[in-house]
Protein backbone atom coordinates (compact mmCIF):
# COMPACT_ATOMS: atom_id res chain seq x y z
CA UNK A 1 0.00 0.00 0.00
CA UNK A 2 1.36 3.40 -0.97
CA UNK A 3 1.98 6.28 1.43
CA UNK A 4 -0.75 8.19 -0.41
CA UNK A 5 -3.45 5.58 0.29
CA UNK A 6 -2.36 5.42 3.92
CA UNK A 7 -2.54 9.22 4.19
CA UNK A 8 -6.03 9.29 2.68
CA UNK A 9 -7.29 6.59 5.03
CA UNK A 10 -5.75 8.26 8.08
CA UNK A 11 -7.52 11.49 7.13
CA UNK A 12 -10.86 9.72 6.69
CA UNK A 13 -11.04 10.36 2.94
CA UNK A 14 -13.63 7.84 1.69
CA UNK A 15 -12.26 5.42 -0.93
CA UNK A 16 -13.84 2.75 -3.10
CA UNK A 17 -13.54 -0.84 -1.88
CA UNK A 18 -10.67 -1.52 -4.29
CA UNK A 19 -8.95 1.74 -3.19
CA UNK A 20 -8.68 2.91 -6.79
CA UNK A 21 -11.02 5.88 -6.44
CA UNK A 22 -11.45 8.78 -4.05
CA UNK A 23 -15.11 9.35 -3.17
CA UNK A 24 -14.57 12.56 -1.24
CA UNK A 25 -16.64 15.72 -1.70
CA UNK A 26 -14.76 18.57 -0.06
CA UNK A 27 -17.14 21.31 -1.21
CA UNK A 28 -14.16 23.39 -2.38
CA UNK A 29 -13.99 24.98 -5.83
CA UNK A 30 -10.28 24.17 -6.18
CA UNK A 31 -9.80 20.43 -5.97
CA UNK A 32 -6.70 18.32 -5.37
CA UNK A 33 -7.64 14.86 -6.57
CA UNK A 34 -5.60 11.71 -5.82
CA UNK A 35 -4.93 9.98 -9.16
CA UNK A 36 -5.15 6.55 -7.57
CA UNK A 37 -7.00 5.17 -10.60
CA UNK A 38 -3.71 5.45 -12.53
CA UNK A 39 -0.42 3.54 -12.44
CA UNK A 40 3.08 4.47 -13.59
CA UNK A 41 5.37 2.48 -15.89
CA UNK A 42 8.99 3.69 -15.92
CA UNK A 43 10.99 3.26 -19.15
CA UNK A 44 14.68 3.80 -18.52
CA UNK A 45 17.93 3.33 -20.42
CA UNK A 46 20.10 4.86 -23.17
CA UNK A 47 17.69 3.64 -25.88
CA UNK A 48 14.53 4.96 -24.21
CA UNK A 49 13.79 7.78 -26.67
CA UNK A 50 14.74 5.68 -29.70
CA UNK A 51 12.66 2.70 -28.57
CA UNK A 52 9.57 4.77 -27.84
CA UNK A 53 9.88 6.69 -31.11
CA UNK A 54 9.57 3.38 -32.94
CA UNK A 55 6.55 2.23 -30.93
CA UNK A 56 4.33 5.14 -29.98
CA UNK A 57 1.94 7.28 -32.00
CA UNK A 58 3.29 10.55 -30.57
CA UNK A 59 6.59 12.23 -31.51
CA UNK A 60 8.95 11.28 -28.69
CA UNK A 61 11.50 13.94 -29.70
CA UNK A 62 8.84 16.65 -29.39
CA UNK A 63 7.56 15.16 -26.13
CA UNK A 64 11.09 15.18 -24.69
CA UNK A 65 11.55 18.82 -25.75
CA UNK A 66 8.29 19.95 -24.16
CA UNK A 67 8.25 17.52 -21.23
CA UNK A 68 5.02 15.62 -21.81
CA UNK A 69 2.59 14.33 -24.41
CA UNK A 70 -0.39 12.10 -24.81
CA UNK A 71 0.46 8.95 -26.72
CA UNK A 72 -0.71 5.49 -27.65
CA UNK A 73 0.78 2.11 -28.45
CA UNK A 74 -1.00 0.36 -31.30
CA UNK A 75 -1.10 -3.17 -32.66
CA UNK A 76 -0.08 -3.81 -36.26
CA UNK A 77 -3.65 -3.08 -37.37
CA UNK A 78 -3.47 0.41 -35.86
CA UNK A 79 -5.80 -0.26 -32.94
CA UNK A 80 -4.77 1.11 -29.56
CA UNK A 81 -3.37 -1.41 -27.10
CA UNK A 82 -2.72 1.37 -24.61
CA UNK A 83 -3.25 5.10 -24.16
CA UNK A 84 -1.21 7.15 -21.71
CA UNK A 85 0.45 10.41 -20.79
CA UNK A 86 4.22 10.39 -21.33
CA UNK A 87 6.21 12.31 -18.69
CA UNK A 88 9.91 12.94 -19.31
CA UNK A 89 11.91 12.49 -16.09
CA UNK A 90 15.43 12.64 -17.61
CA UNK A 91 17.19 12.36 -20.97
CA UNK A 92 17.11 8.56 -20.60
CA UNK A 93 13.87 7.95 -18.72
CA UNK A 94 10.13 8.57 -18.91
CA UNK A 95 7.05 7.67 -16.93
CA UNK A 96 3.98 6.42 -18.76
CA UNK A 97 0.86 7.22 -16.73
CA UNK A 98 -2.09 4.97 -17.59
CA UNK A 99 -5.26 3.41 -16.26
CA UNK A 100 -5.13 0.59 -13.70
CA UNK A 101 -7.44 -1.42 -15.97
CA UNK A 102 -5.02 -1.74 -18.87
CA UNK A 103 -1.69 -1.56 -17.07
CA UNK A 104 -0.67 -5.23 -17.02
CA UNK A 105 -1.37 -5.92 -20.69
CA UNK A 106 -0.04 -2.52 -21.79
CA UNK A 107 3.26 -3.10 -19.98
CA UNK A 108 3.54 -6.63 -21.36
CA UNK A 109 2.96 -5.43 -24.93
CA UNK A 110 5.67 -2.77 -24.66
CA UNK A 111 8.15 -5.17 -23.06
CA UNK A 112 7.60 -7.60 -25.91
CA UNK A 113 9.18 -5.10 -28.32
CA UNK A 114 11.91 -4.06 -25.88
CA UNK A 115 14.03 -7.22 -26.01
CA UNK A 116 16.74 -5.82 -28.27
CA UNK A 117 16.80 -2.28 -26.84
CA UNK A 118 18.95 -0.85 -24.09
CA UNK A 119 15.87 0.11 -22.09
CA UNK A 120 13.95 -1.46 -19.26
CA UNK A 121 10.34 -1.16 -18.17
CA UNK A 122 9.48 -1.23 -14.48
CA UNK A 123 6.36 -0.36 -12.54
CA UNK A 124 7.02 2.39 -10.01
CA UNK A 125 3.48 2.89 -8.70
CA UNK A 126 4.51 1.82 -5.20
CA UNK A 127 7.05 4.65 -4.96
CA UNK A 128 5.49 7.34 -7.19
CA UNK A 129 2.00 8.80 -6.70
CA UNK A 130 0.06 11.61 -8.33
CA UNK A 131 -2.61 14.20 -7.77
CA UNK A 132 -4.60 16.30 -10.22
CA UNK A 133 -5.38 19.98 -9.62
CA UNK A 134 -8.49 21.58 -11.10
CA UNK A 135 -10.70 24.57 -10.48
CA UNK A 136 -10.25 28.35 -10.55
CA UNK A 137 -7.35 28.32 -8.09
CA UNK A 138 -5.37 25.47 -9.68
CA UNK A 139 -2.75 27.63 -11.39
CA UNK A 140 -2.29 29.86 -8.35
CA UNK A 141 -1.86 26.76 -6.17
CA UNK A 142 0.86 25.39 -8.48
CA UNK A 143 2.62 28.76 -8.41
CA UNK A 144 2.37 28.94 -4.63
CA UNK A 145 3.90 25.46 -4.20
CA UNK A 146 6.55 25.55 -6.94
CA UNK A 147 7.17 29.24 -7.60
CA UNK A 148 5.82 29.17 -11.16
CA UNK A 149 3.59 27.10 -13.44
CA UNK A 150 3.98 25.69 -16.98
CA UNK A 151 2.78 28.25 -19.52
CA UNK A 152 1.31 25.83 -22.07
CA UNK A 153 -0.40 22.46 -22.24
CA UNK A 154 2.10 19.57 -21.98
CA UNK A 155 4.63 21.97 -20.45
CA UNK A 156 6.33 20.68 -17.31
CA UNK A 157 8.30 21.61 -14.23
CA UNK A 158 11.06 19.09 -13.50
CA UNK A 159 11.54 18.31 -9.82
CA UNK A 160 14.27 16.39 -8.03
CA UNK A 161 11.65 13.88 -6.96
CA UNK A 162 9.02 14.17 -9.66
CA UNK A 163 7.32 16.31 -12.29
CA UNK A 164 4.46 18.80 -12.72
CA UNK A 165 2.60 18.94 -16.03
CA UNK A 166 -0.09 21.27 -17.31
CA UNK A 167 -2.89 19.39 -19.08
CA UNK A 168 -5.78 20.72 -21.23
CA UNK A 169 -8.48 22.59 -19.35
CA UNK A 170 -6.04 24.66 -17.27
CA UNK A 171 -5.46 21.65 -15.03
CA UNK A 172 -2.29 20.16 -13.61
CA UNK A 173 -0.91 16.77 -12.69
CA UNK A 174 1.79 16.38 -10.03
CA UNK A 175 3.68 13.09 -9.84
CA UNK A 176 6.19 12.75 -7.03
CA UNK A 177 7.93 10.34 -4.72
CA UNK A 178 5.32 9.15 -2.23
CA UNK A 179 6.55 10.74 0.98
CA UNK A 180 7.14 14.10 -0.74
CA UNK A 181 3.62 14.08 -2.21
CA UNK A 182 2.08 13.25 1.16
CA UNK A 183 3.99 16.13 2.73
CA UNK A 184 2.67 18.44 0.00
CA UNK A 185 -0.90 17.33 0.78
CA UNK A 186 -0.37 17.99 4.47
CA UNK A 187 0.51 21.59 3.67
CA UNK A 188 -2.40 22.38 1.32
CA UNK A 189 -3.97 25.81 1.90
CA UNK A 190 -7.42 25.87 3.42
CA UNK A 191 -9.05 27.11 0.19
CA UNK A 192 -8.34 23.78 -1.57
CA UNK A 193 -9.71 20.34 -0.75
CA UNK A 194 -9.26 16.64 -1.56
CA UNK A 195 -11.67 15.82 -4.37
CA UNK A 196 -13.26 12.78 -5.98
CA UNK A 197 -11.91 10.66 -8.83
CA UNK A 198 -15.22 11.16 -10.63
CA UNK A 199 -14.56 14.91 -10.81
CA UNK A 200 -11.15 14.36 -12.42
CA UNK A 201 -12.58 11.95 -14.98
CA UNK A 202 -15.37 14.45 -15.65
CA UNK A 203 -12.74 17.14 -16.29
CA UNK A 204 -10.99 14.79 -18.72
CA UNK A 205 -14.28 14.27 -20.55
CA UNK A 206 -14.87 18.03 -20.67
CA UNK A 207 -11.39 18.39 -22.22
CA UNK A 208 -12.26 15.73 -24.82
CA UNK A 209 -9.45 13.43 -23.68
CA UNK A 210 -10.08 9.71 -24.07
CA UNK A 211 -8.78 6.97 -21.81
CA UNK A 212 -8.84 3.23 -22.35
CA UNK A 213 -10.28 0.56 -20.12
CA UNK A 214 -9.88 -3.18 -20.50
CA UNK A 215 -13.24 -3.34 -22.33
CA UNK A 216 -12.02 -0.92 -25.01
CA UNK A 217 -8.43 -2.09 -25.58
CA UNK A 218 -7.88 -2.64 -29.33
CA UNK A 219 -11.35 -1.19 -30.07
CA UNK A 220 -10.23 2.14 -31.57
CA UNK A 221 -7.77 3.54 -34.08
CA UNK A 222 -6.29 6.74 -32.53
CA UNK A 223 -8.27 9.12 -34.78
CA UNK A 224 -11.51 7.51 -33.55
CA UNK A 225 -10.74 9.09 -30.15
CA UNK A 226 -9.78 12.45 -31.77
CA UNK A 227 -6.15 11.83 -30.83
CA UNK A 228 -4.90 13.85 -33.79
CA UNK A 229 -6.63 16.94 -32.33
CA UNK A 230 -4.86 16.72 -28.95
CA UNK A 231 -1.28 16.03 -30.06
CA UNK A 232 -1.34 12.27 -29.54
CA UNK A 233 -0.30 11.40 -33.12
CA UNK A 234 2.59 12.53 -35.29
CA UNK A 235 2.23 12.14 -39.05
CA UNK A 236 5.79 13.26 -39.82
CA UNK A 237 8.07 11.33 -37.47
CA UNK A 238 8.32 8.08 -39.45
CA UNK A 239 7.54 4.46 -38.70
CA UNK A 240 6.04 3.02 -35.54
CA UNK A 241 3.90 -0.03 -34.87
CA UNK A 242 0.53 0.44 -36.61
CA UNK A 243 1.72 3.63 -38.34
CA UNK A 244 0.76 2.52 -41.86
CA UNK A 245 -2.91 2.10 -40.92
CA UNK A 246 -3.07 5.32 -38.87
CA UNK A 247 -1.40 7.40 -41.60
CA UNK A 248 -3.47 5.87 -44.39
CA UNK A 249 -6.68 6.82 -42.58
CA UNK A 250 -5.43 10.40 -42.17
CA UNK A 251 -4.34 10.97 -45.76
CA UNK A 252 -6.18 8.44 -47.91
CA UNK A 253 -9.11 7.19 -45.86
CA UNK A 254 -12.33 8.56 -44.43
CA UNK A 255 -12.99 8.69 -40.70
CA UNK A 256 -16.54 7.49 -40.16
CA UNK A 257 -16.54 7.20 -36.36
CA UNK A 258 -15.12 10.16 -34.39
CA UNK A 259 -15.48 10.73 -30.66
CA UNK A 260 -18.25 12.89 -29.20
CA UNK A 261 -19.08 14.35 -25.80
CA UNK A 262 -22.63 13.46 -24.78
CA UNK A 263 -24.96 13.37 -21.78
CA UNK A 264 -27.65 10.95 -20.69
CA UNK A 265 -30.11 10.69 -17.81
CA UNK A 266 -30.10 7.19 -16.35
CA UNK A 267 -29.97 5.41 -13.01
CA UNK A 268 -27.09 3.19 -14.15
CA UNK A 269 -23.63 4.58 -14.91
CA UNK A 270 -22.68 3.96 -18.58
CA UNK A 271 -19.79 1.51 -18.85
CA UNK A 272 -16.78 1.55 -21.21
CA UNK A 273 -17.57 -0.45 -24.32
CA UNK A 274 -21.33 -0.21 -23.81
CA UNK A 275 -23.18 0.00 -27.10
CA UNK A 276 -25.08 3.04 -28.33
CA UNK A 277 -27.90 2.46 -30.80
CA UNK A 278 -29.69 4.38 -33.53
CA UNK A 279 -32.92 3.43 -35.33
CA UNK A 280 -32.31 0.14 -37.16
CA UNK A 281 -28.68 0.07 -35.98
CA UNK A 282 -27.95 -1.43 -32.53
CA UNK A 283 -24.22 -0.77 -32.91
CA UNK A 284 -24.06 2.92 -33.81
CA UNK A 285 -21.34 3.61 -31.26
CA UNK A 286 -19.52 2.71 -28.06
CA UNK A 287 -18.99 4.42 -24.72
CA UNK A 288 -15.35 5.33 -24.06
CA UNK A 289 -15.58 6.88 -20.60
CA UNK A 290 -18.35 8.23 -18.35
CA UNK A 291 -18.65 10.28 -15.16
CA UNK A 292 -21.53 11.59 -13.07
CA UNK A 293 -22.41 15.24 -13.71
CA UNK A 294 -25.58 15.45 -11.61
CA UNK A 295 -28.18 13.25 -9.95
CA UNK A 296 -28.81 10.32 -12.31
CA UNK A 297 -27.04 12.33 -15.01
CA UNK A 298 -23.84 11.27 -16.76
CA UNK A 299 -21.47 12.94 -19.20
CA UNK A 300 -19.49 10.68 -21.46
CA UNK A 301 -17.12 10.29 -24.34
CA UNK A 302 -18.35 7.98 -27.08
CA UNK A 303 -17.13 6.89 -30.50
CA UNK A 304 -20.17 7.08 -32.77
CA UNK A 305 -20.85 6.71 -36.48
CA UNK A 306 -20.88 10.34 -37.67
CA UNK A 307 -23.72 9.97 -40.15
CA UNK A 308 -25.94 8.23 -37.60
CA UNK A 309 -25.04 10.76 -34.90
CA UNK A 310 -26.01 13.72 -37.08
CA UNK A 311 -29.16 12.28 -38.63
CA UNK A 312 -30.77 10.17 -35.90
CA UNK A 313 -31.80 10.02 -32.28
CA UNK A 314 -29.23 8.03 -30.31
CA UNK A 315 -30.12 5.65 -27.53
CA UNK A 316 -28.16 4.37 -24.54
CA UNK A 317 -29.89 1.81 -22.30
CA UNK A 318 -33.30 3.04 -23.39
CA UNK A 319 -32.48 6.70 -22.77
CA UNK A 320 -31.88 9.49 -25.30
CA UNK A 321 -28.26 10.51 -25.70
CA UNK A 322 -27.67 14.26 -26.08
CA UNK A 323 -24.56 15.34 -27.99
CA UNK A 324 -22.49 18.26 -26.66
CA UNK A 325 -19.84 20.50 -28.20
CA UNK A 326 -16.19 19.44 -28.21
CA UNK A 327 -13.58 21.87 -26.83
CA UNK A 328 -11.51 21.61 -30.03
CA UNK A 329 -12.08 21.52 -33.78
CA UNK A 330 -11.87 18.39 -35.91
CA UNK A 331 -10.53 18.81 -39.46
CA UNK A 332 -13.57 18.40 -41.76
CA UNK A 333 -11.33 16.95 -44.48
CA UNK A 334 -10.89 13.83 -42.36
CA UNK A 335 -14.55 12.96 -42.91
CA UNK A 336 -14.51 13.34 -46.70
CA UNK A 337 -13.99 10.39 -49.08
CA UNK A 338 -10.63 10.56 -50.88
Amino acid sequence: MSNLITFLEENNIPLSDDKKQSLNNSGKTTQVIPLIHQRILSIKGPDTAKFLQGQLSCDTDEAFARGSSLGSHCNIKGHMLSLFRLLKTSEESVWLRMSHDIFETAAANLKKYMVFSKAEATEVSDSISGVGLLGPGAQALVEKIFGHSPSEDNGTISLNNGIVVRVPGNRYEIWMENSALVQLLKELPIESGIGATNDWILSEIDAGLADLRSETQEAFIPQMTNFQAVGGISFTKGCYTGQEIVTRLQHRGQLKKPMYIAEVSTTEKPLPGQLISAPNNPKAGQVVLAAACGENRYRLLAVINKKLAEENTLDLSGQTLELKELPYELDPKLFLPK
